[in-house]
């Protein structure tokens, strides 16, 4: 089947269980809620158009509470507005599932792709102490298997979880396999469904006694900690003998991935790690990399946020003596191209 991205979500939610979208429109996310709009009363499901991105974060907080499996698609400027309610959720363990489909900004920018709500997703949802694993698709398959993934990761943890792609990937179509089942969840013991099996059941974020609420902040970190152990994740491609490794992630990653078979062709040892979680960031996967490796090349629609996570991820595995690190960057709508890819490994590796 050949899916748009966004499409391909929407098509994965459903997949998942999903039968509850809430949202407001806003470019390069739109098709995916349009396709919802379409399916979910089909499927007696719900599908709400909010009134705004506020409206829209706290009816997810309502479902998800109740135990039902949510998500809305977004872009930069609404995922903004979205950080409080998402640390509402955080601190009551609510699970939801957002999807943010980054385009070029400060302010309102425009419909572009781009990479600068990597810092948002990944240090800066909403007040407090949160996190939630954010994970970054690169093909219109991914597209579908990480927002699947994503309920169920969701459900685990009883926490929100948040896809971020750039707005190309977001609009590009590409081949589908769709999986030969569709699940369908039953409700969690916690959740406040009304019913008489789950009567007592709380959710709440709000401790008025400071003791309790430290206890309770201690709990989120050890969750945050059990999430770094178990869901890091990457892609390899031509890593094991690489003397340079280029790191890049979303559609940035596909032009990167021609580079480096191209460069493959001509006898440079370079190879391709992708995170496809950006929090946590996989540096288990990248560390052993960094003992043979000449250097890094980050490669990223953006200021440098990737590079970030990917320094800060290091910094706290105890890794100090990193290779030196380079950059592709380009900002405002505008993608790093293969061959300036190949150009600057070109030049670094002196061939």
């Amino acid at each position: 089947m050949i899916l748009k991205g966004t499409h391909a979500s929407a098509v994965g939610a459903i997949l998942a269980g999903c039968r509850h979208f809430f949202g407001y429109p806003i470019t390069p996310s739109t098709e995916g809620a349009e396709l919802l709009a379409r399916l979910l009363p089909e499927l007696s499901g719900v599908f709400v158009q909010a009134v705004s991105e506020v409206a829209t974060v706290n009816m997810m907080y309502g479902c998800g509470g109740a135990g039902l499996r949510s998500m809305t698609f977004t872009s930069s400027p609404g995922f903004s507005l979205m950080l409080e309610g998402i640390s509402y959720m955080i601190g009551s363990e609510v699970p939801g599932v957002f999807f943010n489909v980054m385009r070029g900004g400060p302010g309102l920018g425009n419909i572009g792709p781009e990479q600068g709500d990597i810092k948002l997703a990944c240090r800066g949802l909403g007040h407090g102490n949160t996190h939630a694993v954010v994970l970054a698709p690169s093909t219109p398959q991914e597209m579908l298997d990480l927002t699947m993934n994503a309920f169920d990761l969701a459900f685990k943890y009883r926490n929100p979880v948040v896809l971020v792609s750039d707005g190309y990937l977001g609009q590009m179509t590409g081949r589908v396999n769709l999986p030969p089942y569709m699940i369908k969840p039953g409700l969690p013991e916690w959740a406040v469904h009304g019913d008489e099996t789950h009567r007592g059941n709380l959710i709440c974020s709000i401790f008025l006694s400071e003791t309790d609420l430290e206890q309770h902040n201690i709990h989120l970190l050890e969750k945050y900690e059990q999430m770094i152990q178990d869901e890091q994740r990457a892609d390899l491609f031509h890593c094991g003998d690489a003397d340079w490794v280029v790191v890049a992630s979303n559609t940035p990653a596909r032009m990167a991935k021609g580079a480096v078979q191209q460069l493959r062709d001509r006898g440079v040892r370079v190879g391709l790690f992708r995170p496809i979680t950006l929090w946590p960031f996989p540096i288990d996967a990248l560390t052993p990399l960094l003992q043979r490796a000449s250097g890094l090349i980050v490669v990223e629609a953006g200021a440098g946020q990737l590079e970030d996570e990917l320094r800060l991820a290091a910094s706290h595995a105890g890794i100090h003596a990193m290779p030196p690190i380079h950059r592709v960057r380009h900002y405002g709508g505008v993608l790093p191209q293969q061959q300036e890819i190949v150009d600057t490994v070109t030049a670094l590796a002196g061939v």
